[in-house]
């Protein structure tokens, strides 16, 4: 940053008067401070960088003093920066305020194939460190293992089972599996079966793979009892909350059995604990159960976790989880999101994907389509049920899907509907309406006009039982 940025930026700090997830503040009054590395580990590794000013002490109320000798501590964070693996290149900027002297350390986040920054003193595991808000936190040992998986592209999906035989499996839907991959293909389908079972990953190095055991056999948890899903309903809207009798869950289930039938008790438990409003086309007199939330968006939420989640044996003992609060659910999934994908680009960007065999094998068998579009169905289906987006966050190794009961806010009522509630201030018959639209379809004037208004309480109707009446009246308070 220029000499003038700086200083704009010490006033934005007196106003502020704290840290964040790309500041970091150093008093330096009275020496370099010794242990830069965790917040240059930190910075380094998260794509926005971050900066470090020297000349402000925290710990007094933000006060700016000043640093002992703007040549030498430049000199002094360089040594530090050397130090990092790979090295850290600051952009150190110096100015003068007040006859004080003020120094900034830009610090670039490194590539994600580089990943992690660490000090080289104490070691990959014990020296790299992640930004968490305004503290400066040691990496997990699954963070660091994260990255290095996607550096070198590790396959967890295929990794051998030693206690799983090709007996174990179920035959019927194996073969399933291989006549689809044979359809449409006649160089593959003169391939041998053991060969097939080799080139597609059923078995790697003659053993049974992960994702053939989680895929075909009935029951993976004998071999991994934690790949499973454990769902609960909670009395409340935080974990800790108690129903009427002390209960500490309404329902508690731990979802088993393979990829499908892990997805089909998700979606069961869901549905059963669910209410369902019944709502009446007031033109064709149909009936429209609505649950609290979309079950396709639930499908693809649980999907994307049994898919995308993280099969390597630093998370095989964590069962993804199903969260239903009262005014939400929540999907937790062990794992991080994969590669450079952020949460902002979710549903907008391809992304890598984690467990590429995995994806393939339920994609062939019709279980997910494997084309990146669970998050922008999500979105929609959401969309349609009038709930607000969906929020997606990463916790440290964990993804986290939202959806929330909460309707969406109405942004901006037009004017043509503002004028239609106060035209209906009246009891309306349908032509009523019709005329006043100018439109000569009063099923497309009451479905495209009126329904909308119903939906959102702007507009009731004076027979609701008898939505076909020809006696029907449409009127607004």
């Amino acid at each position: 940053m220029t000499s003038e940025e700086l200083y704009e930026k010490l006033n934005q700090i007196q106003l502020m008067k704290c840290e964040s997830q790309i500041v970091e503040l150093k008093s330096a009054e009275k020496g370099c401070p010794t242990r830069l590395y965790d917040t240059l580990s930190s910075f380094s590794n998260q794509d926005e960088g971050g900066v470090i000013y020297f000349g402000i002490d925290e710990k007094n109320n933000y006060k700016e003093v000043g640093v002992y000798d703007p040549q030498d501590i430049q000199k002094k964070i360089n040594e530090q920066c050397l130090q990092m693996e790979p090295k850290v290149r600051p952009l150190l900027t110096v100015v003068e305020k007040n006859g004080k002297y003020f120094v900034s350390a830009e610090i670039p986040g490194v590539d994600l194939t580089e990943r992690p920054c660490f000090y080289q003193g104490k070691g990959r595991v014990k020296g790299a460190y992640t930004r968490v808000g305004d503290s400066d936190e040691p990496m997990t040992e699954y963070e660091v293992y994260s990255y290095e998986a996607y550096r070198k592209k590790y396959q967890d999906d295929i990794r051998g089972v030693s206690r799983v035989s090709l007996t174990s499996l179920n035959q019927q839907l194996l073969e399933t599996y291989i006549n689809a991959l044979k359809d449409g293909k006649p160089n593959f389908s003169g391939m041998n079966t053991e060969a097939i079972y080799d080139l597609m990953s059923i078995k790697r190095n003659d053993e049974i793979t992960l994702s053939a055991t989680i895929v075909f056999s009935p029951y993976p948890q004998a071999y991994f009892p934690q790949l499973c899903i454990t769902a609960i309903v909670v009395p409340g809207n935080e974990i800790g909350d108690l129903g009427e009798n002390g209960e500490r869950f309404l329902d508690n289930q731990r979802i088993e059995g393979n990829i499908a039938d892990m997805l089909n008790g998700a979606i069961r438990f869901v549905k059963k604990n669910m209410r369902t409003r019944t709502i009446i086309n007031p033109e064709t007199g149909m009936r429209d159960d609505r649950t609290d939330y979309p079950i396709t968006a639930i499908r693809e939420a649980v999907i994307n976790a049994l898919v995308h989640r993280d099969y390597s044996i630093h998370t095989e003992g964590m069962p993804i989880q199903i969260l239903m609060f009262d005014n939400r659910i929540e999907i937790h999934n062990p794992g991080g999101l994969y590669g450079r994908i952020r949460i902002d680009q979710l549903g907008k960007v391809q992304p890598d994907t984690r467990n590429l065999v995995l994806a393939s094998e339920l994609e062939v068998l019709g279980i997910t389509e494997n084309r990146y579009s669970g998050i922008p169905t999500i979105r929609k289906e959401l969309e349609k049920y009038h709930l607000i987006s969906p929020e997606f966050l990463e916790e440290r190794g964990n993804f986290v899907v939202k959806f929330y009961k909460e309707a969406k806010e109405k942004i901006e009522q037009t004017e043509d509907e503002n004028n239609l509630v106060l035209f209906c201030r009246t009891p309306r018959t349908r032509k009523e309406i019709c005329d006043y639209l100018g439109l000569t379809s009063t099923t497309y004037a009451i479905q495209k006009h009126i329904m909308p208004l119903v939906e959102a309480g702007q507009i009731k109707m004076s027979i609701p039982d008898k939505p076909k009446s020809p006696k029907q009246l449409y009127y607004s308070e």
